[in-house]
């Protein structure tokens, strides 16, 4: 073995050897650093290895970051110590994550997932730990005043995605999780689809963890069909799955038609060629799953994405694409095209801004939630607006008060890349205060 490679393999059993804990219940990030300042622990959690929605690629990126500010030093000299936990998508996994920051003195919760909010969130208000850069799943991550979002939640993609399909779509039909969450994706849908004077989406509720989702594509198929006709899905990680049951709709029932906005892909259309298109949401289709479904000839070719960030290629990510081929070369799991990677790197600039304006030799919760507080202002670099949670900044929507970032982007899939539909940012902000 030449010493090349033998240094490859040490550097790739090191790094293994860092991530093995991820997810496996509560694991640390061991790190060297010196220095006064005491580290700095906090915990970040995703579901993973679940029938439904998984996202190790959000603890993955934690540790990238760790790894990386704790080679230069830490974060204004204090060491940060990243815990894992494995959420599981249930109640009571994200309760006994919760309980295990609690008894390891985590200061914060940083860029996590979860869709148990209320399970979660209780418990944290209580020691006092503040909740930065959640994914933004849950009602509760917009209404608790220890919350602190770093984009508008599913509102505002499921909201800013009914603009988006207004002026291209006649008819409308949206397939969403059977869940508490999921009955509010609705109303906000056709607030953003009345904007533009459209009619409502027919709503068809799903399971979010089923095989196979036959029935509901062809009720689907059946309220969208006609010219201009769009079916939307938002399931999370079973999207895939209701759009390869609606590709497989029996071919006698399709109709012929040409595509509306002059790509020329062919998914995205009623099978080969019908009149409808197909449409969702980052974090139920992105990059990874188009992919993983074939590329240029994926059947989301010619689908409407709406985001909360620019696209994957835009040059506002490079630092993250950085840190990562740095600090995750050898961990699969770390796709700087995943909008939870994404939202992670975001949630771990803001914690890294706040501490090095704190310039203390001792960080704590309630620090870290005072500041943010008093309105310490974050630049993402781009990635988002300014994002500033004083009092001011909150947008104050019914359900959802703690929306500072408001904005989204529209994009569309050509030639197997998602891609802006339209350039820069969209306010949704007067749309969600439109909500019923």
């Amino acid at each position: 073995m030449t010493g090349r490679r033998l240094t490859s393999l040490l550097a790739y059993v090191t790094a293994t050897a860092a991530g093995a804990s991820l997810l496996t219940g509560c694991g640390a990030l061991p790190g060297a650093v010196g220095g006064s300042r005491e580290p700095l622990t906090v915990m970040t959690w995703a579901p993973d290895r679940t029938k439904a929605t998984n996202m190790p690629g959000m603890p993955a990126m934690a540790q990238a970051f760790a790894r990386w500010v704790n080679s230069s030093g830490g974060i204004d000299g204090h060491e940060l110590r990243v815990l894992t936990c494995n959420e599981r998508n249930t109640s009571e996994g994200a309760a006994d994550c919760a309980r295990q920051a609690i008894d390891q003195k985590a200061v914060a919760v940083v860029g996590s997932y979860s869709q148990h909010g209320r399970d979660f969130m209780n418990a944290l208000e209580a020691a006092g730990i503040p909740y930065v850069g959640g994914y933004g799943v849950t009602d509760d991550e917009f209404t608790s005043p220890l919350s602190y979002p770093v984009n508008g939640g599913q509102a505002s993609l499921v909201a800013g995605h009914g603009m988006q399909l207004a002026g291209v779509c006649d008819k409308v039909a949206l397939v969403r999780p059977d869940t508490v969450d999921g009955d509010r994706l609705p109303s906000l849908l056709d607030s953003g689809l009345r904007r533009a004077k459209h009619g409502g989406a027919l709503d068809i509720p799903a399971a979010e963890d089923a095989a196979e989702y036959t029935r509901q594509a062809g009720r689907a198929r059946s309220g969208a069909k006609g010219a201009g006709g769009c079916v939307t899905a938002v399931l999370g990680e079973r999207t895939q799955t209701f759009f390869d049951s609606f590709r497989r709709l029996p071919e006698e029932k399709r109709r012929g038609g040409s595509r509306q906005d002059g790509t020329d892909g062919k998914g995205g259309q009623d099978g080969k060629g019908g009149h409808v298109r197909i449409s969702s949401v980052l974090g139920s289709v992105d990059q990874p799953v188009i992919d993983r479904t074939g590329g240029t000839h994926s059947p989301f070719e010619g689908a409407f994405v709406t985001g909360w960030y620019p696209e994957a290629n835009d040059k506002s990510w490079a630092p993250m694409r950085k840190v990562i081929q740095e600090h995750a070369f050898v961990d699969n799991r770390v796709d700087p095209a995943d909008t939870g990677v994404q939202t992670t790197w975001i949630a771990y600039t803001v914690l890294k801004q706040v501490v090095e304006a704190l310039d203390r030799d001792r960080i704590t919760a309630t620090e870290i939630a005072h500041a943010l507080d008093r309105g310490e202002r974050i630049d993402t670099g781009g990635l988002t607006p300014a994002l500033r949670w004083k009092y001011a900044d909150l947008l104050g929507a019914s359900g959802f008060p703690r929306i500072v970032n408001h904005q989204v982007t529209f994009q569309v899939v050509r030639q197997g890349q998602l891609v802006a539909q339209k350039p820069g940012f969209v306010d949704v902000g007067e749309t969600l205060l439109s909500v019923t």
